[in-house]
């Protein structure tokens, strides 16, 4: 995978490149040594100095991770036994030997009636960076953005403590008026403190000699 600009860029560089039979320098080269370049460049390796030719580009092509065919947004290279053309991700077709002329943006491109084999290697969308940026630290990956704070579900368990049951209502009687108030419970009966019990009375035996019988005592005076 790889990115349009590198593309861009390399094309930028060779455009006006003479066209130079088996040549794999800036200083001229033929179709193939163009095609090499592009997909050198597309597939991560160095520009220069591993170029293929039109009897091995579809091998060569494969070991740089291409497909065989077209697709949209892609790079695409044509080819027949005599002749090959490249056309850029973005429809820009690129091209060497073609009008006697050396490398050049233009030309036929890929997608030449002449051309009887196709492959092509997909493109990598790649955000650009602000002019003047400086790189990321290799191994730190781009921060995204935040994501958005939790909203609590109503339904799920809460932490706290767990309420109990509500104390009943104070209910009314039966037979009472609407609007009458509630009554409570009755409470035990308590005794005033100011109220004493009565006293109890007291049995004392007559110690006399010579008391009948079944005569009873007099009370003892309180």
């Amino acid at each position: 995978m790889f990115a349009l600009m590198a593309l861009m860029s390399l094309v930028s560089q060779v455009s006006g490149t003479p066209y130079v039979p088996g040549g794999d320098t800036p200083a001229g080269t033929d179709c193939s040594g163009l095609a090499s370049w592009v997909a050198n460049v597309a597939s991560g390796r160095p520009a220069f100095g591993n170029r293929f030719h039109t009897g091995n580009i579809e091998s060569a092509l494969l070991a740089r991770g291409f497909h065989y065919g077209t697709a949209p947004n892609s790079l695409v290279i044509g080819w027949n036994s005599g002749h090959t053309a490249v056309t850029l991700p973005d429809g820009t077709p690129v091209s060497s030997g073609e009008g006697g002329a050396g490398v050049r943006v233009g030309g036929g491109g890929a997608f030449q009636p002449q051309f009887s084999h196709h492959m092509y290697l997909p493109v990598e969308a790649q955000p650009m960076a602000p002019e003047g940026a400086p790189p990321p630290p290799e191994g730190v990956i781009p921060a995204g953005p935040e994501p958005a704070p939790a909203v609590p579900d109503p339904a799920a368990p809460q932490d706290g403590p767990v309420p109990g049951p509500e104390p009943a209502a104070a209910e009314l009687p039966a037979d009472a008026p609407v609007g009458a108030p509630a009554q409570s419970p009755p409470e035990a009966a308590v005794p005033a403190p100011d109220q004493a019990p009565e006293p109890l009375p007291v049995e004392v035996a007559h110690a006399g000699a010579g008391a009948a019988p079944g005569t009873e005592a007099p009370a003892a005076a309180i």
